[in-house]
């Protein structure tokens, strides 16, 4: 309990007179779900290369692929960074190439980058029919079968669709879509489902089921332990599974058919992400289109079995449990595959950059006649390491815990 004291100055008598009020203030988390190690850890992994995905994306759209670093650093503060363009830059060698020209100094992508974003622009063109299926799915679960572009903008890459999805699969796949605009506002503009194709309209849950020669459920991902959970969870899967494609106009609102209807819904949303994970404030802002609760994280914190609900960050993500074995996502869509190697070329350049850095301390030590330190053997390993060369014992090196925290900390700190 917080007491929060204030004093105001009012017309009494005694001037010299001053009321102080108090005010009680009870401290509460409206977010409380216990930590889940492995699905925090979860986020970092494909995370850690936002920022220098948003740099190649600069770069990509910049006449001839070349940037001035002064360019880049004024889109510094867009990117929640602070310091030096360069000094980021250098630390990703395997990434960016700075070269000067003219007493100015430029970046381009390497030619390893280079060679992931051909990659990934090829798994694009020949994912476009999974990106037409996807936005088919999402636009049969809407209310009205059609969605405002600005908002559906926010969740593209969510669900791996390209910046141009639109201009890609607008005019293609003209028996599917059809963009609309009542308005005639560009912030009104919508995209809106022109013929339903009964295939598609089979969540995956349904599509495992059928497999099995099951009834449609849920699955739970908690432990054992978690017996009131489980009883929770049991008494909400004993009643008939109902279809997130199903007319949400047909049910009760604040029922329990609507409740297993919206669960069943996010469920399948986050079942076509790549990650199986979504901003909650962004899901919200489809209240009336999806009919969610006004009240979502209620509703997600209400099943802790099927939804995992973390403010790591300090943004509100939820994640489909059954999404993940531990830490590692299941199932990988080509894209999630080729943004790993992207991730993995940062971590080596950025590697590459601490023991160039190592290895220069080394060297002025050495100039100063500083003694190095004595090397000792491992009890536990026939090799000679000393406390230099310790990649846990020393700071700044790549896997230090500290060092780590304030990678982490630069990198995401105000992420929205």
């Amino acid at each position: 309990m917080k007491i929060i004291r204030f004093s105001q100055n009012l017309k009494f008598t005694n001037k010299n007179f001053t009321p102080t009020f108090s005010i009680f203030i009870r401290d509460f988390s409206l977010w409380s779900m216990k930590k889940d190690p492995d699905l925090e850890s979860a986020l970092t992994h494909n995370r850690r290369w936002i920022v220098n995905n948003q740099i190649k994306n600069i770069i990509l759209r910049y006449p001839n692929q070349v940037v001035p670093v002064n360019f880049i650093q004024k889109k510094f503060k867009t990117l929640d960074l602070q310091g030096k363009a360069l000094n980021w830059l250098n630390k990703y060698p395997c990434c960016f190439e700075v070269f000067r020209e003219n007493d100015e100094l430029y970046c381009q992508l390497t030619k390893r980058m280079i060679c992931l974003v051909e990659e990934e622009e090829a798994i694009k063109e020949d994912q476009e029919p999974v990106f037409a299926e996807r936005l088919a799915k999402i636009l049969m679960m809407s209310s009205n079968q059609r969605l405002n572009v600005v908002k559906l903008d926010e969740l593209k890459r969510n669900f791996g669709f390209p910046d141009d999805y639109l201009i890609r699969l607008v005019p293609k796949y003209s028996e599917m879509f059809r963009l609309i605009n009542y308005s005639g506002r560009k912030s009104s503009m919508e995209v809106e489902l022109v013929s339903w194709n009964p295939e598609l309209p089979i969540s995956c849950i349904e599509m495992s089921a059928s497999k099995q020669n099951l009834e449609p459920r849920f699955s739970c991902s908690l432990p054992s332990t978690w017996i009131k959970s489980w009883e929770r969870f049991n008494e909400f899967n004993s009643t008939p599974y109902i279809s997130p494609y199903t007319n949400p106009s047909s049910l009760v609102e604040g029922s329990k058919e609507h409740e297993k209807r919206t669960v069943a819904l996010v469920h399948e949303l986050l079942s076509l992400t790549l990650w199986k994970k979504m901003s909650v404030i962004k899901l919200g802002h489809f209240k009336r289109e999806f009919a969610l609760p006004e009240k979502l994280n209620v509703l997600l914190l209400k099943h802790p079995g099927i939804f995992y609900v973390t403010n790591k960050y300090k943004t509100y993500t939820v994640l489909l449990r059954e999404g993940y074995n531990a830490s590692k996502l299941i199932d990988k869509d080509p894209l999630v595959v080729v943004k790993d190697k992207f991730g993995e070329l940062m971590q080596e350049g950025l590697h590459e950059y601490n023991q160039r850095g190592r290895l220069l301390n080394l060297e002025k030590r050495k100039k100063k006649g500083i003694i190095m330190p004595k090397v000792e053997k491992r009890k536990d390993k026939n090799v000679e390491i000393s406390e230099e060369e310790d990649p846990v014992g020393q700071a700044g090196r790549l896997f230090d815990p500290e060092e780590r925290k304030r990678f982490y900390k630069i990198l995401f700190e105000g992420d929205s």
